[in-house]
């Protein structure tokens, strides 16, 4: 077996030995200096964390590129400069097997074996690629020159380079395992609704909240150049959020066919129980700061919806409804929360425009976890101490305690999750558990899926936070998953 092994060693070096040869006697070109700056460029991954700094300027998928790629590179780096290069370690080629114009100034002096920058490089590209295939194709050229760069400036084998790609490439592939990547394609539903096709948003009246989102977008102003024909009215959160809405909608009685609505989340909650309470279909424009229920209805870009409208698109979703203590229902359409959850929310949502959601979302857990104080709760007649309580309308992915996408909108489902509080050290247990990606193992962290859930807290009253908004305190909640109530405009091939 060792005899085995020490001939293929041998094979291989004799293989980088015709190969750096090869790549040697190319004759001199313009390619010359240019390679040698790009893989100086690529020292400690400076290279690809100008691009990441660049591409995080955006949002959406480029940002998420941006932080796949950089925990790609941090898992990539580590590999190889603390485990690879230690257990392998291997001279690098001889200095004079290059002419001296391709030669760095300052060459490295560690193990060549593997090539940290075809890592890196790999590992950047395809976390971006996972992201976005359009701008994993831009970076790849520039990686794959990276990567041959160590080969053509003579500090590198081939096979380093080859082996040093497939960590990086390795790397973020397994970013998936903690951070799992967002389906392109909107959540899906098989129930198709009738809804009025209108033209220049005649028979719409669409609320529009100008105090939501990051103030580049004038709703208003895109409502009376795309919908002229429709009505306008401007949300007054101090006096009642939907309150004008209700009043116009009762002025206006038969002559409205469709309800619009544009802000953030917790405003197209309120118009999609106005919606469900007339039987009236809702249009959604993402104009909030976040839009987690238009991207999931397919409409998060607005020529979608408003060429859904044009065309009379529109399916049935869920509605979550929810009571706290003797107060009439409320309705939220996507997640509910007790607990440290709401400030999680809070913190998450104040963090996720500048780093990220999962950046973020994993920063305010560890600080809510931190800083709350656990809730003695009946959970469907079940004692249970709990740190926090998730409530989701329909069931989200990935699994674990960063939802973030549904794959479908009308499975008539509540997801329930929470961590425990009644373990030793429960606190760091599911820290550790969602680090390491064991949270299915784990006995701090619980997932369940039903269609009613009552909870009652013991001790002081708390608030409930649904869609970004908290509410007033209570000790008795209920939350009801309510099939296929509301209908909303979006694209059929979403469906």
């Amino acid at each position: 077996m060792l005899q085995w092994f020490r001939r293929v060693i041998d094979d291989v070096n004799a293989f980088d030995r015709v190969l750096a040869g090869k790549s040697a006697g190319l004759p001199r070109s313009v390619a010359d200096p240019g390679l040698k700056a790009l893989s100086t460029a690529a020292n400690h991954s400076l290279l690809w964390l100008t691009v990441a700094a660049a591409l995080s300027g955006g949002k959406g998928v480029t940002r998420r590129a941006a932080f796949r790629g950089v925990a790609a590179i941090a898992g990539a780096s580590a590999t190889t400069n603390l485990i690879g290069k230690p257990l392998f370690p291997r001279r690098r080629p001889a200095a004079e097997l290059m002419p001296p114009h391709r030669r760095l100034d300052d060459p490295p002096t560690s193990s060549s074996f593997p090539s940290g920058h075809a890592a890196s490089a790999a590992a950047f590209a395809t976390a971006v690629a996972m992201e976005s295939p359009k701008l994993g194709a831009a970076v790849a050229p520039v990686a794959a020159a990276v990567a041959y760069s160590r080969v053509h400036t003579g500090v590198h084998w081939p096979t380093d380079v080859v082996c040093g790609a497939a960590v990086g490439a390795g790397m973020a592939w397994a970013t998936k395992r903690w951070w799992p990547v967002r389906p392109a394609e909107p959540a899906a539903s098989n129930h198709p609704a009738e809804a009025p096709a209108l033209i220049d948003g005649r028979g719409m009246l669409v609320l529009v909240n100008a105090v939501s989102g990051n103030g580049q977008l004038d709703p208003e102003q895109w409502v009376r150049t795309h919908w002229p024909a429709a009505a306008v009215v401007r949300a007054e959160p101090a006096n009642g959020l939907i309150d004008g809405l209700r009043e116009e909608l009762e002025r206006r009685q038969d002559r409205v066919r469709a309800l619009g609505v544009a802000g953030g989340d917790g405003t197209v909650a309120a118009v999609a129980a106005l919606a469900t309470e007339r039987g009236l279909p809702l249009a959604v424009l993402s104009t909030g700061t976040l839009n987690h229920f238009a991207r999931d209805i397919g409409v998060e870009h607005l020529p979608a919806v408003s060429d859904s409208v044009a065309a009379g698109s529109a399916a049935t979703v869920d509605l979550g409804g929810f009571t706290v203590d003797d107060r009439p229902t409320d309705w939220f359409i996507n997640t509910a929360s007790l607990g440290g959850y709401p400030d999680m929310v809070r913190f998450r949502e104040k963090w996720e425009p500048r780093w990220g959601k999962w950046p973020a979302a994993a920063m305010a857990l560890v600080r809510v976890l931190h800083e709350s104080e656990p809730l003695e709760v009946d959970i469907n007649g079940e004692r249970h101490r709990v740190w926090v309580l998730f409530v989701g309308n329909g069931a989200y992915a990935p699994r674990g305690f960063a939802p973030t996408w549904r794959p479908r909108l009308d499975n008539g489902t509540l997801d329930v999750r929470f961590v425990r509080a009644d373990r030793r050290f429960s606190r760091l247990r599911f820290v550790l558990a969602a680090i390491t990606g064991a949270l299915d193992h784990s006995h701090t962290y619980v997932e369940r899926e039903c269609s009613h859930l009552e909870v009652a807290v013991h001790g002081s009253p708390v608030s409930v936070a649904t869609d970004g908004e908290v509410h007033a305190p209570g000790r008795r909640f209920t939350f009801t998953a309510h099939e296929n109530v509301l209908s909303v405009y979006r694209p059929t091939t979403a469906d």
